[in-house]
């Protein structure tokens, strides 16, 4: 050939680096018997009624196609689900897809409404794949800090972004959010709202966290303002399902439409034995996430209140399973040594903050998805690694 292979590819496949956090946790895992609060998933397993659903359909021999937007069964049970636990209006026949977890739902609805020279505007700290799936479609990421602002966006912020921007087309918002935890509420959202009507731009609602929102109730944007919200959703945090890869994509039926024409060529259909477990989980397991819920109440209270106590500050979560703090002032705030060395000396994984962006530049996060025993230990080993930090500077001086 003339030219290497790389030079043939999509310029802005080849310019995506690898996540940092996954590198980061594959090097946390090559070290035995780390204590790992790194990991963004339940350390609860699939209730075991959706399993044996699971087992079921394979048993009954349901292990064939099914149409790209999902069983229709499904996507009933998911309407009625949404609208039990949020009061929103989805028509299963029109307005909702079935994708390979939220991930999928991101992408497929990216790559259905960007075209090169658009803008994303993502609140920051943020997610990590938002930012790159934007870029693989030639658009550009558009970062708000919200450090300053108790890392929530404000309206008098989304509307100066919105005057020196003006070639956004979508704003995504998480909430609860990873990696901070914080929430937004019924009024807090309203007044988003207000500024995004003004705007043709699409809102794209990631709410994968909703059933985990422990400070008030979760009010979707699909109720705020369904003509420009594309609602995600799924059961990977609320139910323990992060392998089974589950999630939906709901909106406007012209837009879902067109968003289910770039899933079904990335996928064809997402498998039937995780679509009849998700039927199971949103028939007969409204109350499977509310267990698991208290857990994660009483390991956020242990975790924040034992990091508090050593120095850290960090909002409250509202909901999810992260906490975000930054380190205390009186220690170097290079975040990403910070993780680093507290990995090596005291084999305990946390992420550093800025990995996740803009305004997380001398934080860490906490996944408190793990057992008491875990957070206990990770109390101790973060007491102990300040300690040393603390003999260090001593002896320097």
């Amino acid at each position: 050939m003339k030219s290497d292979l790389i030079s043939l590819m999509k310029p802005s496949v080849v310019a995506i680096k690898q996540q940092e956090i996954f590198k980061f946790n594959a090097r946390a895992k090559k070290i035995p018997g780390a204590v790992n609060m790194t990991v963004g998933e339940p350390n609860f397993h699939t209730p075991e009624h959706i399993k044996q659903a699971a087992i079921r359909a394979i048993e009954d021999d349901h292990t064939h196609y099914t149409v790209p937007e999902g069983d229709h069964e499904l996507l009933g049970a998911v309407a009625n689900y949404l609208h039990d636990k949020y009061g929103l209006n989805y028509d299963p026949e029109t307005q909702i897809v079935a994708t390979t977890g939220v991930t999928e739902g991101v992408f497929s609805a990216f790559n259905a409404i960007l075209q090169a020279g658009d803008e994303v505007l993502i609140p920051s700290p943020s997610f990590t794949i938002y930012g790159p799936d934007a870029d693989f479609n030639g658009a550009a990421p558009v970062y708000l800090d919200t450090s300053k602002t108790g890392f929530k966006v404000t309206p008098e912020a989304l509307a100066e972004v919105f005057r020196t921007n003006p070639r956004i087309k979508i704003f995504l918002l998480n909430y609860p959010s990873n990696p901070t935890g914080v929430s937004y509420t019924e009024d807090e959202l309203q007044a988003l709202a207000d500024v995004l009507k003004q705007h043709d731009v699409f809102v794209i609602s990631d709410e994968i966290y909703s059933e985990l929102t422990y400070s008030f109730k979760h009010v979707s944007f699909g109720n705020i303002l369904p003509e420009q919200t594309i609602l995600l959703n799924g059961l990977s945090k609320s139910h323990a399902m992060t392998g089974w890869r589950f999630g939906v994509v709901c909106g406007p039926a012209e837009v879902i439409s067109q968003i289910n024409k770039i899933h079904e060529l990335a996928t064809t259909s997402i498998t039937s034995i995780t679509q009849y477990a998700a039927l199971e989980a949103y028939t007969n397991g409204y109350n499977d996430p509310a267990v698991m819920k208290e857990q994660y109440q009483v390991r956020r209270d242990a975790l924040y209140e034992g990091l508090r106590e050593l120095g850290f500050e960090c909002p409250t979560p509202d909901g999810a399973f992260y906490l975000f703090a930054k380190i205390p002032e009186d220690y170097e705030q290079d975040d990403v040594k910070f993780a680093n060395e507290l990995l090596d000396e005291e084999h305990l994984a946390i992420l550093p903050g800025s990995f996740f962006g803009i305004g997380g530049e001398g934080h860490l996060r906490f996944s408190y998805a793990a057992s008491m025993e875990s957070i206990n230990a990770c109390i101790e080993k973060i007491h102990s690694f300040l300690g040393s930090r603390k003999k260090l500077a001593n002896i320097e001086g």
